[in-house]
């Protein structure tokens, strides 16, 4: 039986070092509510991506929801069906109905050619998706939104650590959030955040992650508990030290991934623009007019204990919970087109270059 590899796979600190950084909690016995270790990840995170204001949450979806609740928010968000559903949820959940999008076809983004005609009277903000860490266009999307009175809120949940001319994406539009779960580029097991310029949003999102509470007295919203525990800022602490190691291994691997597949005709990579500095967080490969189809791609990977994943499948506006809401109608071809003809390899900094000469084997093997 071949050795069994999947689409991802955490990356872990040293030990000794998790250890020695939660060591102190014993001494302490704070746990939670935003103690010592949460106040210095915040601090990182705001040194390391140049964005002044950073708030933790439990996990990157109660980030997006709750930045979307920050902004009081009535009416229609326009959003890609191209995304976890996640995206979607958080629209949905604070009374916003999600209209989406159509994607482009260079690296499955919001097409930003499209927005403008979904606009209406009730059109409130943009809610765009780096997808797989490709960047959207950042700039028309700002364009549009200054001319229509819009909030631009980026689920850059894929992300963290990319940089475009030197700077972070997570500057992007009115806030980001980004997600620290363990299956992405940088993780704190759990984990997520909002980056803003807002100091004035900032302490709104403090307030909303802890029930509301302004004061021990006083609760200025209704909301619930999104706090992040200090054993995953400790994680947080540690893997920041190590990411821009954990990058480079990823890159090695992503570039022989390049290297055998990118010139294949049938299958299309998404190779990062020279002016920008990628994260290397995905794989994904799609499979239009190959010998074998993205699905047997994937039963043929599995065969040989190799798990992708068809990620994104289906396109948000498919599922069952959003396929009968009006608002989520829109036709949205190439999402629905990529969706069935993609998938995202394996990719983590583990992975060896004899790894992904194998899988590249596998997949080219008539």
């Amino acid at each position: 039986m071949d050795k069994k590899i999947l689409v991802t796979r955490s990356s872990m600190p040293p030990l000794e070092e998790y250890v020695d950084e939660i060591r102190e909690l014993w001494d302490t016995a704070w746990l939670t509510n935003s103690g010592a270790k949460h106040r210095e990840f915040e601090k990182k995170l705001s040194g390391y991506t140049g964005i002044p204001y950073v708030s933790l949450f439990v996990n990157g979806h109660q980030a997006l929801e709750n930045m979307i609740a920050a902004y009081n928010l009535k009416g229609e968000a326009i959003t890609t069906p191209f995304t976890f559903v996640s995206t979607t949820h958080a629209i949905a959940k604070n009374g916003l109905k999600p209209v989406f999008c159509d994607i482009n076809e260079e690296n499955y983004t919001i097409d930003v050619s499209k927005i403008e005609s979904l606009i209406t009277k009730d059109t409130c903000a943009i809610v765009p998706v780096h997808v797989y860490g490709n960047l959207c266009d950042d700039a028309a999307i700002e364009k549009i939104a200054a001319e229509h009175g819009l909030k631009v809120i980026y689920d850059a949940a894929h992300a963290f650590g990319v940089f475009k001319n030197g700077e972070s994406a997570l500057g992007y539009g009115d806030a980001s959030m980004c997600s620290f779960h363990a299956t992405k580029a940088f993780h704190s097991i759990e984990g997520g955040a909002a980056f803003m310029h807002s100091a004035k949003i900032k302490e709104i999102l403090e307030a909303m992650k802890n029930f509301g509470m302004t004061s021990q007295e006083s609760v200025g919203y209704i909301s619930g508990n999104a706090k992040m525990n200090e054993f995953q800022a400790a994680m947080g602490i540690c893997s920041l030290r190590h990411f821009k190691d954990e990058v480079l291994k990823r890159k090695k691997n992503a570039e022989r991934y390049y290297a055998n597949l990118a010139n294949i005709d049938g299958i299309k990579l998404c190779i990062p623009p020279s002016d920008v500095d990628s994260n290397y967080a995905y794989m994904p490969a799609l499979f239009e007019g190959y010998f074998m189809t993205r699905d047997e791609v994937v039963e043929r990977l599995a065969h040989h204990n190799i798990f992708a994943r068809k990620y994104f499948f289906p396109a948000t506006n498919d599922l069952n919970c959003y396929k009968d809401i009006a608002s989520c109608q829109a036709d949205t071809p190439t999402a629905k087109r990529i969706s069935e003809n993609i998938v995202t390899l394996p990719l983590y900094a583990d992975l060896t270059l004899d790894d992904v000469d194998r899988i590249c084997g596998i997949i080219t093997e008539k």
